[in-house]
This record gives C-alpha cells, sequence and structure tokens, in this order.
C-alpha cells in the first residue's frame, strides 16, 4: 500500500474540488439564466474533456506548457512557476479534465429552481448576491454536493492525464492510480489489489450518493412545476 501515493492524491482531489467549486458556482448560474450568443457552444467545450481521451488532454498541456513551449518559458523566467512535472500541473490538469463534472450539476440545480422564487426575492429589495446565498444556494445544495463528490471521486482515479503532464515522481506527482499501475508492472498484486479496492469501494459510495442526489433534485423540481 503507497499511502504517499493515497495522500497525494486526496491533496489533489481537495485543491481541484476547491479551485473548481466556487468558479462552477458563478459559471452555472449564468448558463442556467441567461441566454446569449454562443452558449451552446460554450457548453459543448465544457462537455469536451467527457468523450475527448484524457492522454490528448494532457498532451496538449505539456505542449502548451512544456520547457521548450513559449508559454512554459514565460512562466518560469517571468514568475518562477513549473507546471510540467510538478504538482501544480497536476492541478491545472484536474481543473480542466473535471470543469464538466463540477459545472454539470450545479446547473441543473440552479435550472430547477422556480423562477417565481426568484422573481418573489427580487420583489422584496433582495440583491443578486442575497438572492444567491440566502435563496439559490440553499435550494441547490444536492448539486453542490453531487459536484463536489464526483469531482473528487473523478480526480482520485485520473491516470492518462496525470502520467502526461506530471510523469511518475514519487511525492511529487505519482498518484494512486499510477502506484496502481507500477504495483501491477512489479507483480505486487496485494498491493495493487488493496488500493484499487479503496477506489472501487469509494467509487460505489460517490455513485450512491449522486444518484440519491438527483432523485431528490428531480423530486424538488417536479414539485416546482
Amino acid at each position: 500500500m503507497d499511502w504517499q501515493a493515497m495522500w497525494l492524491s486526496g491533496k489533489l482531489a481537495l485543491v481541484t474540488v476547491l479551485i473548481l467549486l466556487p468558479l462552477s458556482i458563478l459559471a452555472a448560474r449564468v448558463l442556467a439564466y441567461r441566454q446569449f450568443r454562443g452558449k451552446s457552444l460554450i457548453e459543448a467545450l465544457i462537455m469536451v474533456p467527457l468523450v475527448l481521451p484524457p492522454t490528448v488532454v494532457g498532451y496538449y498541456l505539456l505542449v502548451s506548457f512544456g520547457s521548450q513551449s513559449v508559454l512554459g518559458v514565460w512562466l518560469r523566467e517571468t514568475l518562477g512557476i513549473e507546471l510540467v512535472f510538478h504538482f501544480s500541473g497536476l492541478v491545472l490538469a484536474s481543473v480542466l479534465v473535471n470543469i464538466p463534472f463540477a459545472i454539470q450539476p450545479i446547473q441543473r440545480a440552479f435550472e430547477a429552481i422556480p423562477m417565481d422564487v426568484r422573481d418573489a426575492a427580487a420583489c422584496c429589495g433582495m440583491s443578486r448576491f442575497k438572492i444567491l446565498t440566502r435563496i439559490e444556494l440553499p435550494m441547490i445544495w444536492p448539486g453542490l454536493v453531487t459536484a463536489l463528490v464526483l469531482t473528487f471521486s473523478h480526480v482520485l482515479g485520473e491516470f492518462g492525464v496525470v502520467l502526461m503532464m506530471g510523469g511518475n515522481i514519487s511525492g511529487e506527482t505519482k498518484t494512486i492510480s499510477i502506484a496502481i499501475y507500477d504495483s501491477v508492472q512489479a507483480f505486487d498484486f496485494d498491493s495493487a489489489g488493496a488500493m484499487s479496492l479503496i477506489l472501487l469501494l469509494f467509487a460505489i459510495s460517490a455513485l450512491a450518493l449522486t444518484t440519491s442526489l438527483s432523485r431528490r433534485m428531480g423530486g424538488s423540481h417536479a414539485r416546482g412545476h
């Protein structure tokens, strides 16, 4: 059992969630309530990571931020930031790959809020910020939890994009999925089996929770109409 890789994966998942969740709330609210030119294109771009192989995403990130790229050289010489084969690069890759898992559940939760609820709050003189914090966020909590659980669990299982962007550096970029691969390559099936079982149990628990929350959101949506 590679506890260091387990800890690194948990850290990566937590940082990714903390970055994505607030940004996803703002983006999902705009997509749920507003109609504008290019909205369909933006929604399609958000869904791209679901159909694009993670290794392809990792390749483009590697090319864009590598030591020989213009952007990579600028980041290193101007800001002193190294992304490729560093934990910060894994965070960037995880954020980009998990955008649909964070935005989609929250957008659907916003769309399930009856318009008359928001209109009544506005008529009472509440600002947009107060409507968001006091009315909408308490109503969309199942979507928030779903986004959090899906994003966190998906980060734990990432392999292709992590390997492409971070390599296999122990304590820096070696996550649990890579540790499982290494264990299998070394014929250490006991360790690989133990780590795989942990991910399997977490995945089953995450799916059970998200399914339950989706049903609750569906019931709320039906009652709202």
